[in-house]
């Protein structure tokens, strides 16, 4: 009986405050900077010619933990695993690009020394076409008081 209390406060308590920061605002309250690495990114699946191509490509927009310390290159993971899951079911993209959510959420950092980066992070659920299954979060994260990160970048990535 005691466990079953303790599991109900603590589903009551994640549901009441685990989520307490994410808020979904409507795509027309989205930053037209975040839009376009969103764009941009989904232009990158789908017009390299193959899996180095568009790694290649990508780092130029990726931040947070997607790249090393540095900032200049991709983690050794992110290419054989999530960059890879995104290539190979690029074409279960809706073109054109439709968003079905869009969540805001105010967090501390993504990424480690340099390559560190907070601010707003934008949560964009892309939809896929029909039978292509539930639409695909892309994490973006509009950097704040970084001396050199300026631009939105994106930080999580594998879920196409």
């Amino acid at each position: 009986m005691k466990k079953t209390i303790l599991l109900i406060t603590a589903i009551f308590a994640f549901a009441l405050f685990g989520n307490a920061q994410q808020k979904d605002i409507s795509v027309r309250e989205t930053p037209k900077e975040v839009l376009d690495v969103l764009v941009q990114y989904i232009n990158i699946l789908r017009t390299s010619k193959n899996l180095d191509e568009c790694a290649d490509k990508f780092l130029e927009i990726a931040g947070g933990g997607l790249v090393n310390p540095a900032g200049t290159a991709l983690r050794s993971s992110v290419k054989p695993y999530s960059l890879k899951k995104d290539f190979q079911n690029r074409g279960t993209i809706k073109v054109p690009i439709e968003i079905a959510r869009v969540a805001k959420t105010k967090t501390g950092q993504a990424g480690y020394g340099a390559s560190a980066i907070a601010g707003d992070w934008y949560k964009i659920y892309v939809k896929k076409v029909d039978g292509g299954g539930r639409p695909a979060p892309v994490h973006i994260v509009v950097p704040k008081n970084h001396p050199t990160v300026k631009t939105p970048k994106v930080t999580q990535i594998g879920s196409f």
